[in-house]
């Protein structure tokens, strides 16, 4: 009875971190997407291509793994495709110009 205690115990103060509804790791650059943000998508034609394609994209849904893009093809037809977050990087914004100058 002590050793289940004592392991109840030891697994209160060792794991309080876990309990968060987000880890530290996961609070990245995934986690301030939103429907309707423009993204560069990083597409490979094949998983162990060394090749990489930045194609424009379009959220269109949240989900908690992946996330619902659009992009255009190039006969101008809009495609919709679940890709993975860590395959999506944000598009660089572009400082305004200081209206003082």
């Amino acid at each position: 009875m002590s050793v289940v205690v004592l392991l109840l115990g030891i697994n209160f103060f060792v794991s309080p971190s876990s309990w968060a509804e987000t880890s530290p790791t996961s609070t990245s650059n995934s986690d301030a997407l939103e429907v309707g943000q423009k993204v560069i998508w990083l597409y490979k034609a094949r998983a162990d291509s060394a090749n990489v394609h930045k194609v424009p994209a379009e959220i269109v849904k949240l989900g908690s793994k992946q996330v619902q893009i659009k992009f255009r093809r190039n006969n101008n037809e809009f495609v919709n495709r679940w890709v993975n977050r860590n395959r999506l990087e944000m598009i660089p914004s572009i400082p305004s110009p200081d209206p003082e100058i």
